[in-house]
This record gives structure tokens, C-alpha cells and sequence, in this order.
């Protein structure tokens, strides 16, 4: 069985993989490599040091909203366990998107004996605040630059995205018959053959996570520090910001851009990363890159070196915390087994 379940997590990572390895190359397709090298030669990688400061601060900020979104559960879990925990999920998103959610959430569980399904419902409370976060930034943004945001999506994601549904399926209706049709019968399966479908083993996990979280949602009215949440809130999206603005002084070409045009890279690059591969791989480097281009009137080769400079950076940064975190976990818990 548990043989099984390795050639499956084999096989999903793999297929997530590969899906990133075809979207590196349609973002790199048309780049001219030598100029892409020469960019990234001369870029001044001082800058990146403040973006991953700003980072590590978005990073320390989201392990506290954590901790205070556990504590109407009955819970307070240690700081630094609360740390180690969310930067091994994701070091672990980088094996398998959206695994780290649940990774992290069962390292914490472990470490501080709490209900991993509650645990999960507070991760879902974090997400959705995020979410909302981006759409109220996003509403920001069309306020002040409506016009050349619809000009971007336009060019990069809803002409192409078009031309390649009406290639595919001939009309853009018969894609959108096909979706709503398996929603119709997804929905009609979960209403009326709930009981049957608890008997399946997937489906009864998926009940009982819902269960939980569903009562993790209910802790958000009852937050006792909810003007702290507030202020991580703003905080960590303020760093992102910063994050994501200080490393366009990197390149010469790119150094004019504001903080307010660092707030639309923002943007479509957190949008680039929920997409389903690792560490948003590909994905990122094709939107940012697209989005860089069209804001700075730079070469793509440009905003290619942008998005390589901003996603490995942050990537080592993951790859570096995330280790340390598990390190640091194993070896509580095998402090904690010894003295028992």
C-alpha cells in the first residue's frame, strides 16, 4: 500500500513537473538567451538582499497571524514551532503544490498536539484573507490603472487564451457547455449520494476535513487580538510589495518603474504562483516577464531577468528556511521521543 501511494506522489509530481517544464519553455521561447545572460550579469544583486529582508519579515509576520488565528481553538503553540511548521510546507509546495497546506499543519499538529482538521480550517481562514486581500488590491489597481491593466490582460491572457479555446473546441461556447455540465453533475453526485460517497475512503477524508473546517472558520469571530491580525495583515502585503518593488533596481532597465507599478507585478505574480506546479515554475516567469514588459516598455529579455531575479531569490530563500525548519522539527521531536 504504501508502495502505492509512492509511485502515485511519484506520478503527480512528475505530471506537475512536467506542466512547469512546458510553461518555462513558452516563457522562454522567444527570448534571445545572450542578452538574457548579459542582463543578468550586470544586475546589481545588492537589491535582492533588502527584498529577501522584506521577505523574511512577511514570513516572521505570517507565523504570529497564525498563532493568533489558533488561539480560539484552545491552543497557543510556540512561536518557533509555529515558524518551522508553515516554512516546511512550503518547502514542501515545492515537491507538490498546495501539499504544503496540509504538511505543515500535520508538523504543527505533531509538535503541539493539535487536531490537524482544525489546524486545516485555520489554514483555509488564512487563504481566504488572502484572497481577499489580493481582490482588494486588484480593486486598487483598476481604480487608479484600469485601462492599462485591461490592455495587459488583453494582450497576454484573454487573445491567446481565445484563439487557442477556438483552435481546440471550434467555439468558445462548447468549452464553457462542457464545464458547467460536469459542475451540474459533480453537484448532483455530492447531494444526493453523500451517504455512498462517505463509504469511498477519499470521499469520507474529504468529509471530515470539511467538518473541520468548517469549525476553523468559526474561530475568526472569535479572535481576541483581531486589530493584531489586522496589522499582520497589512504588513505582510506591505513587504510583498516592497519585496517585489526593490528588485527592479537590480536592472538599469527597469529601475524607474514606482512602487505603485510594483503593486500590479505583485499581483500577477502572487496570480502566476496559485497556479498548480511547483513554486509556480514557469508560470511566474511568463506573466511577470509579459508584465514587466508592458509596463516598463522594456525587451522581454528584460522582464524575463526581472522575473528570474525575483523567483529564484525567493525560491533559495524557501529552500534554505524550509530545510532549516525541518531540521529544527525532527530534531524537537526526537528530543521529545528520547526524554519520554
Amino acid at each position: 500500500m504504501n508502495l502505492r501511494k509512492g509511485f502515485i506522489q511519484a506520478g503527480k509530481f512528475i505530471a506537475f513537473l512536467a506542466v512547469g517544464i512546458l510553461l518555462l519553455w513558452i516563457a522562454f521561447r522567444t527570448v534571445n538567451f545572450k542578452a538574457l545572460a548579459d542582463d543578468l550579469k550586470g544586475a546589481n544583486y545588492y537589491w535582492l538582499l533588502l527584498s529577501i529582508l522584506f521577505s523574511l519579515f512577511a514570513y516572521f509576520s505570517r507565523a504570529r497571524r497564525w498563532v493568533i488565528l489558533i488561539n480560539p481553538l484552545g491552543y497557543n503553540p510556540g512561536y518557533w514551532n509555529t515558524f518551522h511548521s508553515m516554512m516546511s510546507g512550503y518547502l514542501a509546495n515545492l515537491a507538490l503544490p498546495r501539499i504544503g497546506e496540509i504538511t505543515r499543519c500535520v508538523a504543527l499538529g505533531k509538535k503541539e498536539k493539535i487536531p490537524v482538521d482544525q489546524l486545516i480550517g485555520t489554514v483555509v481562514i488564512e487563504r481566504t484573507i488572502d484572497f481577499i486581500s489580493v481582490m482588494i488590491i486588484m480593486s486598487g489597481l483598476f481604480f487608479t490603472s484600469g485601462s492599462r491593466i485591461r490592455e495587459y490582460l488583453n494582450a497576454s491572457i484573454i487573445i491567446p487564451f481565445r484563439e487557442k479555446v477556438l483552435s481546440v473546441f471550434g467555439a468558445a461556447w462548447i468549452l464553457w457547455a462542457i464545464i458547467i455540465g460536469l459542475s451540474a453533475i459533480s453537484l448532483f453526485m455530492l447531494i444526493h449520494y453523500k451517504k455512498e460517497l462517505r463509504k469511498i475512503k477519499f470521499f469520507s477524508k474529504m468529509f471530515d476535513i470539511a467538518h473541520g473546517v468548517i469549525n476553523g472558520l468559526k474561530t475568526i469571530l472569535k479572535l481576541k487580538r483581531s486589530w493584531e491580525f489586522i496589522f499582520h495583515t497589512i504588513f505582510i502585503w506591505l513587504n510583498y510589495a516592497l519585496m517585489t518593488w526593490v528588485v527592479v533596481f537590480c536592472l538599469e532597465s527597469t529601475s524607474h518603474l514606482s512602487f505603485g507599478n510594483s503593486i500590479f507585478i505583485l499581483v500577477i505574480g502572487g496570480l502566476a504562483m496559485s497556479a498548480p506546479v511547483q513554486g509556480g515554475i514557469g508560470a511566474y516567469h511568463y506573466f511577470v516577464s509579459r508584465g514587466i514588459a508592458f509596463l516598463a516598455g522594456v525587451s522581454i529579455e528584460d522582464g524575463s531577468a526581472y522575473a528570474i531575479l525575483t523567483h529564484e531569490s525567493q525560491l533559495v530563500l524557501v529552500l534554505i528556511l524550509g530545510v532549516l525548519a525541518f531540521y529544527m522539527l525532527s530534531r524537537k521531536i526526537k528530543l521529545q521521543e528520547s526524554n519520554t
